[in-house]
């Protein structure tokens, strides 16, 4: 009889599972972040695009911004009998794409975390508030 061993660098709450999540697709390493998510979960992105592999927000990222990090200031958890809502709550930082710097833009991500994968994603960030500010439109 063999039993498996979890590994003591593998994720072992719902919470992990989302930061370990957020962290490879910060890497950006879309592949690595599918790992935590069941296969063909929605990510409801800003602006309420939807996409089936983090590879979607990793490519319109691409678009946004030359590079973008999270700075994950928290995980609230609310527990349920069949799933666990994860949120994250923080800031964004990086560099719009003509090299401006930024940080301080919040975000909050939505996750339901069933059977040890996510299963649902949601994202809202400030950015579009900021691009607007930027092009002097005061929305």
């Amino acid at each position: 009889m063999s039993v498996a061993v979890k590994s003591q660098n593998a994720p072992s709450s719902d919470a992990e599972i989302v930061e370990a999540y957020l962290t490879a697709s910060m890497i950006p390493d879309p592949d690595a972040a599918a790992a935590y998510m069941k296969p063909g979960t929605v990510i409801t992105f800003t602006g309420g695009r939807e996409f089936d592999h983090p590879r979607g927000p990793t490519g319109f990222n691409a678009k946004r911004y030359r590079w973008v990090k999270k700075k994950m200031d928290r995980f609230d958890v609310c527990p349920g009998v069949d799933e666990t809502v994860v949120y994250s709550v923080g800031t964004l930082y990086g560099e719009w794409m003509d090299g401006t710097p930024f940080e301080g833009n919040r975000y909050v991500d939505r996750f339901v975390v069933r059977s040890g994968q996510i299963v649902k994603m949601d994202v809202w960030n400030d950015s579009a508030e900021r691009i607007l500010v930027q092009r002097g439109i005061d929305a």
